[in-house]
């Protein structure tokens, strides 16, 4: 297959540089995009399959002539190279409740290595993907690698509260959410200071910046987008264009 990599960007461009797709004779993976620089590149990316060519390079203005109106310029690098495997990271998901099954389907397309965790079996046997029966969910943010994310969504404040001030006494955790509301952030900030834990790195109530809609499934579908943005923030850039 070909790997189209955008090597070089200028102005407003729908991918940063870095961004990749693999095209085959039949199937194309990842995406550089779309819209009609998408096109192009897959054309010239099959070109070389025929032609059993090696390396290639795009220079592509993203005007009218291509019927694009970005209006900046995209440099793409062609080669013959597999797709590298998907670096992903992990998501401790406190609560098989209605909430954390959710998230759990919500984050299985996505590059992160979710598992669900909860006490309860019967919970647990409804639940699709990973899970860990234990009567210790404590210990897994301990054993947990740097760089985790850490979700709770359990059924009882209590375990809630232990959960996350065990999550915030680390440093080096990507995200530590909470499911609940201003009242129950207040609740545990004054729990936190009591046992010297500092609040100020929790997120809570969990997808509030998006919406106040309180059903499970969109409580967990911007819950994920929250996580995703926090994860990509090192790369993140922001593109006008996005078509």
């Amino acid at each position: 297959m070909i790997r189209v990599r955008v090597t070089r960007t200028q102005g407003s461009t729908p991918r940063e540089a870095g961004a990749e797709m693999f095209v085959g004779t039949a199937r194309v993976t990842g995406t550089i995009g779309g819209g009609q620089l998408e096109y192009m590149a897959i054309d010239r990316a099959r070109q070389m399959l025929v032609r059993g060519e090696t390396d290639a390079t795009m220079d592509v203005p993203l005007g009218p002539q291509i019927g694009q109106c970005c209006g900046g310029r995209v440099m793409l690098t062609l080669d013959r190279h597999g797709p590298a495997p998907l670096d992903h990271s992990d998501a401790l998901i406190f609560g098989a409740g209605h909430v954390g099954r959710a998230l759990a389907r919500v984050l299985e397309p996505l590059p992160v290595n979710a598992l669900l965790i909860d006490g309860r079996a019967d919970e647990l046997a409804q639940a699709s993907g990973p899970t860990l029966l234990t009567p210790l969910p404590e210990a897994q943010i301990r054993m947990a690698r740097p760089g985790t994310s850490v979700i709770i969504v359990t059924h009882d404040h209590a375990l809630d509260f232990l959960l996350a001030a065990e999550a915030l006494a680390r440093a080096d955790l990507a995200y530590v959410g909470m499911i609940g509301s201003a009242t129950k952030r207040a609740q545990f900030t004054r729990f936190a200071t009591s046992r010297g834990v500092d609040a100020a790195a929790l997120t809570c109530p969990i997808g509030a910046g998006f919406s106040r809609d309180k059903r499970p499934e969109i409580i967990a579908a911007f819950t994920a987008a929250e996580l995703m943005a926090r994860l990509t923030a090192s790369s993140l850039k922001t593109y006008p264009c996005n078509s």
